[in-house]
Parts: structure tokens; C-alpha cells; sequence
């Protein structure tokens, strides 16, 4: 038979030695005082556009925290103004065309910048990385007069095109890319993987955080854009959304309860996707390291 031995006097003082309390450190909550506040002016536009959107129209101006009647006439008079779910679908078709072209176009440019040599690559790469720093305004006019000499001024093509390719997709996989082990990419080849291959099949999944984070700052900044459709279009059902809010704004007065409708409903996309996608959101940025 076998007998333990215990120590008394140990687990003595196990049971009168309560826990010490965790205390928080005055920096923390400093810390959490300030990323509040942050949270707070971020949030609070988007509160008072909603708030001010289900105000009558008479009460717009009205500056208490919650509208003491709540009414839809704003969202009516926009829906009949604009052709708002017109807008919204052609924004929808724009944001996600831009969003895979680049990606796709990203990916190939970086593929051949990191895993390739060839003659005067350092300078190619140069030149791409300084076109990011070229504003839009050098490029608008020869971009409209391209537009035009092909005919597709007030068509959704011409919101597309120009945006097939951008330098930030193509910096930002290049980096990623040069981080990946060389030796599964001589691995691969040796076992008779083609570049093809292994891009696809190999590398990109790989990237997922990456090359998520980057389709959400495309579709973003191409769901936001202004000023490039407000020159090629024309007519309002080939337009964006963004132009759509444009026409709210006159000489003669702003309608901002309309305005505020149509903002909550050029908006309500984008919150609806982050919500529904929250987790994948955060976890992609953290991921690949945007912050």
C-alpha cells in the first residue's frame, strides 16, 4: 500500500494566504479613457447623421440628442430626388471591379518583383513606388482625354479602367511576397510547380490577412471617390452614390435632411459589411500588420 505524505503547514498557508487583488495601473485606465474619447468623436458623426436624417424637415436644425418625432420624409424626398438604389448598385459594380482587378494586377506585379530578376527591376519598382506619390490632379486630364478618345465618357467603364492598377497594392504584396521562405518556392519547383502554380496554389493563401486588408482599402477608398465620377458622368443613373449626395447641395441652400438620408444610406453598405465581417476584419489587419 502506498501513503502520500502532504506537508500541513504548506497547504496551510495556501488556504489562509487569500489572492492578492489585480489592481489596474493608472496608465491603463488613462489609456482607455483616451481610446473612449476616440471612440466617441468617431461615432458620434455618424449618430447625429442618422438622428438628423429621421428629423421632420422642420425640426432639422434642431440640436437635442434625440429628435423629439421621428419621421421618414427626408428618405422619401431623397428616394425621389435621386435614383438612390441605382447609385448604390452601380457603387456596388464599381468598388468590386476596382477591388479584384488590383488585387489581381497587385499580385502578378509583385510576384515578378520579388521572385524574379530581370534588367532594370530596381528602376521599374522606383518608378511604380513614385507614381504613388503623383497626385490625381497631374493625371486627370490626361486620364479624361484617354476616356474620351475611347468613348466611354458617363459610362461605368470609365470608373473602372483607370483604377485597374494602383502602386500601393503593388508595394504592400511586393514586401509581403519578400518575406516568404525561398526554399518553398525551390521546393515547389523542384517538384515541377510552375510560377503559375506556385503563385496561386502556394503563395496567396499564404497572404490571406494581407491581401484581405488591402481589399478592404481599395473597396473603401473606390466606394468613397468623388471627384473622378463627378467628371465622367453625366447622367445620374450611371453614377455613384457620391455624386447622388452632390445633388443635395445648391446655390440657393443645402437640403441636409435629405442630405443626412442619402449619406445614411450611402453609408449603410459599408457598416452592414464591416459588422458582418468584424472578426475577419480585425484578424486580417492584425495579421499583416496595417494598422
Amino acid at each position: 500500500m502506498i501513503t502520500l505524505k502532504t506537508n500541513s503547514k504548506y497547504f496551510t498557508s495556501l488556504i489562509i494566504n487569500k489572492p492578492k487583488k489585480v489592481t489596474k495601473k493608472p496608465y491603463k485606465i488613462t489609456g482607455h479613457i483616451i481610446m473612449a474619447l476616440l471612440s466617441f468623436l468617431c461615432v458620434f458623426p455618424i449618430y447625429w447623421m442618422v438622428v438628423t436624417s429621421l428629423r421632420p424637415a422642420n425640426a432639422v436644425f434642431d440640436h437635442s440628442i434625440w429628435p423629439s418625432s421621428i419621421s421618414l420624409e427626408n428618405y422619401a424626398y431623397a428616394l425621389n430626388k435621386i435614383p438612390v438604389v441605382k447609385m448604390l448598385f452601380n457603387t456596388f459594380i464599381v468598388s468590386t471591379c476596382v477591388t479584384i482587378l488590383q488585387l489581381l494586377t497587385s499580385l502578378l506585379a509583385a510576384y515578378a518583383f520579388s521572385m524574379w530578376r530581370f534588367r532594370f527591376d530596381k528602376i521599374v519598382y522606383m518608378l511604380i513606388a513614385l507614381t504613388w506619390l503623383v497626385p490625381f490632379q497631374v493625371v486627370m486630364i490626361p486620364n479624361y482625354l484617354l476616356i474620351a478618345r475611347l468613348g466611354l465618357i458617363d459610362n461605368i467603364f470609365a470608373l473602372i479602367l483607370p483604377n485597374a492598377a494602383a502602386a500601393i497594392g503593388v508595394l504592400l504584396l511586393t514586401q509581403a511576397m519578400r518575406s516568404f521562405p525561398k526554399e518553398i518556392v525551390e521546393a515547389a519547383r523542384i517538384d515541377g510547380a510552375g510560377s503559375w502554380r506556385i503563385l496561386w496554389q502556394i503563395i496567396t493563401p499564404s497572404m490571406r490577412g494581407t491581401i484581405a486588408s488591402l481589399a478592404i482599402l481599395i473597396f473603401i477608398s473606390t466606394w468613397n471617390e468623388f471627384f473622378w465620377p463627378l467628371l465622367i458622368s453625366r447622367r445620374a443613373e450611371n453614377s455613384v452614390i457620391q455624386i447622388g449626395l452632390q445633388m443635395f447641395m445648391s446655390e440657393e441652400g443645402n437640403s441636409w435632411g435629405p442630405l443626412m438620408a442619402a449619406s445614411t444610406m450611402a453609408c449603410l453598405p459599408i457598416l452592414i459589411l464591416y459588422f458582418v465581417l468584424q472578426k475577419q476584419v480585425v484578424n486580417s489587419f492584425m495579421k499583416s500588420g496595417i494598422r
